[in-house]
């Protein structure tokens, strides 16, 4: 068939098509008219740029052009549900095929929805004829449980749509099921037109190393929530969410229900509105849940990536990644939740505690799709692991706290460069954190017009402090729970020490005249 553009624009009563999603189309229908029947095609396009508006309107130019029938298969109910009601909107009566679905007037539908599983045990009881389907589409394809459904369409042509042409699974790549990729819009150009918003993003560094990668090729829920239910790292993104998103609409991602539930509580008693949802909440209580997340415009959700997929509530101004990931399809999948844009909402911050930006590169920023389709085993093998991640980090005062330090042109202490200095001419290495001490305690009293001052600015210094120590373990090789915890606590009551007993010193030899009594 060969569309025209009179197919494009007829009146329909769905959402009107931009330019580049009757482009996209345009490509997909030309490897219809080009390519055999069985053909598997896969398409790229960002989370936000309206990939069920193109399916549904392919659905329905498809129908009109063809005899054959159309399957569309997802994995979640929601978005079963969003995808039968997206096509009714362009006009398309369709089929949801669900485990109560009677399945008698089936021959009258020519569009069927249903979920993969439902799906594959309807099939295998031969309770649905699909002799007569021609074109598969297949959302969020990058999920490997449609794989099993490809032996009943091996006459279909397969259309694979998602965001991140990366499989789920490195043993399965998307390679062996789909034969190209056509990419759509990038997210630069649909932030530069006002398709998506922009994120402001705003990087904590987060000690990863104790995380265990599980059989997935993910971290571990176990040892995520060892990390992010301790209270430091909870004291951490109260402080995150304090310094960049006080008093916005906050969606949370968490590993574990039991991190998130210890947010919850930590969120709770820092006086914040706040609810946890996870997948054992029953539909009545999600529904309640996510209407109170889209009427309460401070509204705090914290979850355990439940919503990562067929959740849309554009009014989200920030994403807090509680959370660390080595899969590039749930960063970009967390990100977009928040990506929708309104009226007055063109920019929304994200908030990541997992090092996640560090691994992946900033949302937005340009991505070969082609290459990481083509070739998904170097991409994944040349992922930085944890340690390399934190070898690369410098720690930066938050803008409000460097304020406060205003009077020090650099505050940074360079550990590495110390410790490696102390050896080489024989030196202890505890002179390091000596040496850090001092450092920390000047910038205090160069800020400071009193000893009280200063040991107020010192206290605010724990995330450098903790940085430090953390560096310093790394050059002794030496980070046991029990020794970081009590060298994080005997370095803070050296550094009060020292304020205390060198305050005047200090102060006469910066200013050059003592501090007043």
């Amino acid at each position: 068939m060969t569309l025209t553009t009179t197919d494009l624009e007829e009146k329909k009563t769905g959402k009107e098509l931009y330019n580049y999603q009757k482009e996209a189309i345009t490509k997909i229908f030309k490897r219809f008219e080009e390519a055999p029947d069985d053909y598997h095609l896969l398409f790229q396009l960002p989370t936000g740029g309206g990939k069920t508006v193109i399916f549904s309107e392919l659905v329905r130019q498809y129908l009109k052009h063809h005899n054959k029938k159309v399957l569309i298969l997802t994995h979640r109910i929601e978005l079963c549900k969003q995808t039968c009601s997206m096509l009714s909107d362009f006009g398309v009566i369709n089929k949801v095929i669900d485990s109560k679905a009677n399945l008698d007037d089936h021959r009258d539908y020519s569009c069927y929805v249903a979920m993969v599983e439902t799906l594959n045990n309807r099939l295998n009881d031969n309770k649905l004829d699909i002799s007569d389907i021609g074109l598969v589409i297949i959302d969020e394809a990058h999920y490997n449980s449609f794989t099993k459904l490809f032996k009943f369409f091996e006459k279909s042509f397969i259309l694979g749509v998602t965001a991140t042409p990366l499989s789920s699974n490195i043993q399965l790549p998307m390679t062996d099921n789909y034969e190209e990729l056509i990419i759509g819009e990038s997210i630069e150009t649909l932030i530069k037109n006002n398709f998506l918003a922009k994120a402001k993003t705003y990087s904590y560094n987060v000690g990863l190393t104790s995380l265990v990668v599980g059989i997935n090729g993910d971290y571990t829920v176990k040892s995520s929530d060892d990390l992010y239910t301790n209270s430091e790292m909870l004291g951490k993104l109260v402080r995150a969410y304090e310094e960049r998103s006080l008093g916005k609409k906050t969606l949370i991602f968490n590993n574990g229900i039991n991190t998130s539930i210890n947010v919850f509580e930590a969120f709770k008693m820092a006086g914040y509105p706040i609810m946890h949802l996870d997948n054992t909440a029953t539909k009545r209580e999600r529904e309640f849940i996510l209407r109170w997340f889209k009427k309460t415009p401070n509204a705090i959700l914290t979850s355990v990536s439940i919503l990562t997929t067929g959740f849309d509530e554009p009014t989200v101004d920030t994403i807090i990644l509680n959370r660390a990931t080595r899969s590039l399809t749930l960063y970009y999948q967390m990100i977009g939740r928040g990506s929708r844009i309104l009226k007055d909402k063109t920019s929304f911050n994200v908030i990541d505690l997992g090092n996640n930006i560090h691994r992946f590169g900033m949302w937005g920023a340009q991505v070969n799709w082609q290459k990481i389709f083509k070739y998904p085993s170097y991409y994944l093998d040349n992922l930085l692991n944890d340690e390399d991640l934190e070898d690369n980090f410098r720690y930066e005062m938050p803008e409000e706290l460097r304020v406060k330090f205003s009077k020090t042109e650099d505050v940074f202490f360079n550990v590495k460069k110390v410790y490696t200095e102390a050896i080489k001419i024989g030196e202890s290495s505890k002179v390091v954190l000596s040496r850090s001490i001092e450092q920390h305690a000047r910038i205090c009293i160069e800020n400071s017009e009193d000893v009280y001052d200063a040991l107020i600015l010192a206290k605010l210094l724990g995330d450098d402090i903790d940085y430090r120590i953390q560096q310093y373990l790394k050059c002794i090789c030496k980070s046991t729970n029990s020794f970081t915890d009590w060298l994080k606590d005997d370095y803070r009551q050296k550094l009060r020490t020292y304020l205390l007993a060198n305050f005047d010193s200090v102060f006469e030899e910066i200013h050059g005249y003592p501090p007043e009594d």
